[in-house]
């Protein structure tokens, strides 16, 4: 899917402390390098840093009627507000978006559910998607709100829809890596009265645009891809409707989900590689993905991106990169321990999206439906060449 060129969103800080729509420095129609190495930047000051440093106080000097931008510590801080400038003109730009920072990708999520649903309220979710949904599932049922939940693939959320105020994406899904048509099940779900969120992690802001494709929230796990060091907890929730995202900056004052000010700094100075990291993560996974489909051990093979996946022809109309993620499974559960135990340029460990490549069996937690043996791979950015050469070893070995 091409670029989109509808424009930026510089945006300035309202009474609040929010980004407010204004006309960015970064022209329309800007490539993502661009967009990325710049976004949020403040106006340039003599002698001053490109990139402030983070703020930190819980309090700030306030005389009289407490009129803003700045009041509490709790509430807001120079540092998010440059961070929720800079996520907004990826994932939105050229829209009049609000975007609000978290301090994990799930105190995000629950924002948005937690704030927009009461009790009688319907909930669509997906039966297959980030291992931490059925705990939210159980939360919002003990709420007395009705969840229901469909797979990810073949857009199978539009047949549990009718009566439902949300209907919740993940696309591509964690780990199965399946695709739905955000456009296709966001104009049913507005159609029958529902707002739609897409959990846009794997995905990143420079793989789709949720927003531009209809749907009412983009939410993500900075911790993964955005920040891409392995070194930061983060979330954020990018919407356009003033009254929704309002309910969502009440959930995150209520529970005090706030970032830390050294991590939202982190944070933002990690998104000026994004583009070089996204593009660089994504092609070496797309060669992994060919290399695995290659070995007869290997199945249930797993990459949007391959022209034979099954989730190749929607993501392919509305992706622009196919993410770092691979899955596939090997034979048994000791076949994959034996794997991940010789692999040398990939760590064992949980999470994905950063600079080094990580692998796990995923069925260890529990929480996934996939078999003993499924392997969920996240590519670095090791040389390509070298990654495949330690992968292809490390089957080799655990052979035995």
């Amino acid at each position: 899917m091409s670029e989109s060129a509808t424009g930026d969103r510089g945006g300035s800080t309202g009474d609040a402390g929010q980004v407010t729509g204004g006309v960015g420095r970064v022209a329309a129609g800007a490539g993502d390098g661009t967009r990325a190495v710049r976004a949020g930047l403040p106006e340039a000051v003599k002698y001053e840093p490109t990139l402030p440093g983070p703020v930190f106080a819980a309090h700030y000097h306030l005389p009289g009627d407490p009129t803003g931008p700045y009041t509490y510590g709790r509430d807001e801080n120079p540092t998010w507000t440059l961070l929720e400038r800079a996520v907004g003109e990826l994932e939105a730009p050229g829209q009049d978006a609000e975007t609000l920072v978290f301090a994990s990708g799930m105190a995000a999520i629950s924002a948005v559910l937690f704030s927009q649903l009461r009790a009688g309220d319907v909930c669509v979710l997906p039966d297959d998607g980030y291992q931490v949904l059925p705990l939210v599932r159980a939360q919002l049922e003990a709420y007395g709100i009705e969840v229901r939940t469909a797979p990810t693939g073949g857009d199978a959320q539009l047949d549990v829809l009718d009566g439902a105020k949300l209907l919740w994406i993940e696309t591509p899904s964690n780990p199965g890596l399946d695709v739905c048509d955000i456009r296709r099940l966001t104009e049913a779900a507005h159609a029958r009265g529902a707002m739609v969120a897409v959990d846009n992690t794997l995905a990143t802001p420079l793989g789709q645009r949720p927003l531009e494709l209809g749907a009412d929230f983009a939410v993500a796990s900075g911790t993964k891809q955005l920040t891409g060091h392995g070194d930061v907890l983060l979330g954020y929730v990018v919407g356009r409707d003033a009254e929704a995202m309002a309910a969502v900056r009440r959930w995150r004052k209520i529970v005090g989900a706030i970032p830390g000010p050294m991590e939202a700094w982190l944070a933002h100075r990690s998104i000026a590689t994004l583009q070089m990291r996204v593009d660089r993560q994504s092609a070496t996974a797309l060669a992994v993905a060919e290399a695995l489909r290659e070995r007869p051990e290997v199945s249930g093979l797993r990459y949007p991106g391959l022209s034979d996946d099954p989730a190749h022809k929607i993501a392919s109309q509305q992706m622009r990169r196919y993410g770092s993620v691979v899955s596939f499974t090997l034979p048994t559960r000791a076949r994959a321990d034996r794997f991940l135990e010789a692999l040398r340029l990939v760590d064992d460990a949980t999470s994905f999206g950063g600079v080094r490549s990580t692998a796990e069996r995923r069925g260890r937690w529990g929480g996934d439906a996939v078999p003993e043996g499924f392997i969920r791979l996240s590519v670095g950015a090791e040389d390509p060449e070298d990654l495949v050469a330690d992968l292809l070893r490390a089957l080799d070995a655990s052979a035995d």
